[in-house]
């Protein structure tokens, strides 16, 4: 038989979404895809409730239902701090994945180079592939997952034509400064290239550091493409409502590839995320406490179980180290983490483009019971050691 379409050779499956499978094998606590395990705010449900019996139930506008992207401009335009066109420059996508995937193949023909912070969310390397893209890493150095200006400015100089920004980052919890984003929106002019944002965290970031939208840089609407979802926002994940903002330039071609891979996202799922999006901004104040109890309640169970790890600056996750335990295969002792200890966590190799083996990525958007519970199990994972 002919050959199957050699587009996935340069990856596997999602790694992240494989530990979850076998955290359910083993009956562990699933610490590995981020995903609550609390309920979204109920005005939304509420209201997912009455559209149940009431519509709608048809397609909607193909880049978005009209009161979706009149709330989702209303909301955006405070935290972007620029007025935002429902009409031109927004494309609503069935989650985040679609909106970077959409982003990409806009802005990328085949055989152009795309730069990729490492660590990396692991859709990113496979989204340039699939665009037909060059993925060209550079490291991001722990424990402050600080860049090189000149290494970053060495892959724009080699024709980089677009760069992935995760802020704050999946899985490193790192929070770019203005300072780092401004080196990077410098870079981006100077060689006449895109930033790819991956913003979907922003309201989810820890005192005293700040999230500063990329697209509201000095001269930077114009080649920024702000992808975004509701799913960690409004503990909705399950949803897959994501976003595009972009200038209108853009978002017109962002509008036919999104309406060649999906058609639109679920009507009746925009029409109840409008209420969230109408909430006052004393709930993304709320939102920000909530997970820093979450965060205080996970690290300081980490540091009396004695795991060395990196603080997050924002997100949920938390990168643990593990060289203690002389592991020559990180996705082989988060196998038996689940196993063992009943825990799940994601291997750090999937994040790395350079050869690691010595981290894992757990995450804390659980109850406080469900954390307490996971720190119980993991105070036994000395077991493990050789």
């Amino acid at each position: 038989m002919q050959p199957l379409s050699n587009r996935t050779y340069g990856f596997t499956d999602s790694v992240i979404r494989r530990m979850t499978r076998i955290s359910q094998q083993y009956d562990a606590i699933n610490l590995s895809q981020g995903f609550p395990d609390f309920d979204p705010p109920r005005e939304i449900t509420d209201r997912l409730a009455e559209i149940a019996a009431s519509g709608p139930h048809q397609y909607s506008v193909t880049w978005g239902a009209r009161n979706f992207r009149n709330a989702l401009a209303a909301k955006q335009s405070r935290y972007m701090g620029r007025e935002i066109d429902p009409n031109t420059e927004i494309v609503v996508t069935c989650g985040s994945t679609e909106a970077m995937m959409c982003a990409m193949m806009t802005v990328v023909n085949p055989g152009d180079k795309v730069a990729v912070f490492s660590p990396f969310y692991e859709n990113y390397g496979a989204d340039a592939l699939l665009s037909g893209a060059e993925p060209v890493y550079i490291p991001l150095r722990p424990p402050e997952f600080s860049f090189d200006p000149d290494e970053l400015e060495s892959v724009f100089r080699s024709g980089a034509k677009a760069l992935i920004l995760c802020n704050p980052s999946n899985p490193s919890g790192k929070v770019f400064s203005y300072d780092e984003l401004l080196i990077i929106a410098d870079l981006a002019k100077k060689y006449d290239a895109y930033i790819i944002t991956d913003e979907v965290y922003e309201h989810i970031v820890y005192d005293p550091f700040r999230h500063t939208y990329a697209a509201s840089l000095p001269d930077m609407w114009e080649r920024t493409i702000s992808c975004g979802s509701l799913s960690k926002t409004y503990s909705i994940t399950g949803w897959r409502l994501g976003y595009i903002i972009a200038s209108g330039r853009i978002t017109e071609t962002a509008k036919k590839v999104h309406d060649f891979l999906t058609v639109g996202a679920a009507a009746p799922l925009q029409e109840a995320a409008v209420a969230g999006l109408n909430f006052p901004d004393s709930y993304y104040t709320d939102l920000r406490a909530k997970y820093t109890e979450l965060r205080t309640i996970f690290l300081n169970g980490l540091r009396q179980i004695g795991l060395p790890f990196t603080e997050p600056q924002g997100a949920y996750y938390v990168m643990l180290d593990i060289s203690e335990f002389g592991c020559a295969d990180d996705l082989r002792f988060c196998e038996d983490l689940a196993r063992i200890i009943g825990v799940g966590a994601v291997p750090g190799s999937s994040f790395f483009a350079e050869p690691v083996n010595n981290l894992i990525r757990l995450h804390f958007a659980k109850r406080s019971e469900t954390l307490n519970a996971a720190l119980e199990r993991l105070s036994g994972i000395g077991k493990m050691k050789k």
